[in-house]
């Protein structure tokens, strides 16, 4: 699982907010590998590590997300189901508490593979998913944040490299051997005229395809969906027999080169984990049967 990557240095995090995170982050873990050690999906899995997430103000996705330039939350997210290939996703609903349940509705109860908007919301109260006020999801310190990438002029996304990417995501492999990926986030500080990153975009922020690996993806939205990213990687596993760390590296190589930075997490087919970046850090959580659970911010970690 992930929380974001970007520049996440240990002399730009406070001992209180490292502490807070690594807590989340490991309260998301054993929320997902408790329903694994029941012999549960790996679809439910996802979900419920994401949930957890969803709800920490210390992340991009859910309640902390980050603000548009109108001054508002703007939620995107997506689910993949690797034994089916069935997917679901969601972009710019303002009224879910949890994204990544409306993207897995989406997927389950509707003909669909995504929803935007208005009608994203409506779908989801109609479904009888839990709703909040849009005030559930504003924090100050994203309100603040906002005030300075206005205060600046900076351009569209430079203030979230100069911070990070908390977009959070979790990739498992359940005892049945299926796999499945999910992304959620409140996409990038004063984005634009509803813009959608690549989190809901299947084959870019997530994917997942048992014959060959679940993937989720945090970084710079417009060049993952210009790569491809999530996909990429699992089609050279597929096609090339690479492993699931060559294949990250190689991708998010590639993806570099065009300007995008970021990170991802990948689980193959045979439950092999890697993640790759190329930020200083990233916020991320492994956890296998017979293994104790690792937590990790830094790149040196």
């Amino acid at each position: 699982m992930h929380g974001g990557a970007g520049v996440i240095q240990r002399d730009k995090i406070t001992p209180e907010r490292e502490a807070a995170i690594r807590a989340a982050l490991q309260d998301a873990l054993a929320a997902g590998s408790e329903v694994l050690d029941k012999g549960g999906k790996a679809m439910d899995a996802i979900e419920a590590t994401i949930r957890v997430l969803e709800d920490d103000p210390n992340f991009n996705a859910g309640r902390g997300a980050v603000f548009t330039s109108a001054g508002t939350n703007e939620l995107d997210a997506s689910i993949m189901d690797g034994a089916t290939r069935d997917a679901g996703a969601v972009a710019g609903v303002t009224r879910t508490r949890h994204p990544i349940s409306l993207a897995r509705a989406v997927m389950e109860r509707s003909p669909h593979v995504m929803l935007s908007g208005e009608g994203a919301d409506d779908f989801s109260r109609d479904h009888g998913l839990e709703q909040a006020d849009p005030s559930w999801f504003r924090t100050e310190e994203r309100w603040q944040q906002l005030q300075t990438f206005k205060t600046r002029h900076q351009a569209l996304g430079d203030f979230e490299r100069e911070a990070k990417y908390g977009t959070v995501g979790a990739v498992a492999r359940d005892t049945h051997g299926n796999l499945a990926a999910g992304t959620s986030t409140g996409g990038l500080t004063g984005k634009l005229y509803g813009r959608v990153g690549d989190s809901p975009i299947i084959g870019a922020g997530t994917y997942a395809d048992n014959r060959a690996c679940a993937v989720s993806a945090t970084g710079a939205g417009e060049y993952y969906i210009r790569e491809g990213v999530a996909r990429e990687i699992c089609a050279r596993m597929q096609l090339l027999g690479e492993g699931p760390k060559e294949a990250a590296d190689t991708v998010q190589k590639e993806t570099l080169a065009l300007g995008g930075d970021g990170g991802v997490i990948v689980v193959a087919r045979d439950g092999t984990p890697a993640w790759s970046f190329n930020t200083p850090g990233m916020y991320r959580g492994m956890a296998r049967k017979g293994s104790e659970p690792r937590i990790a911010l830094y790149g040196d970690e």
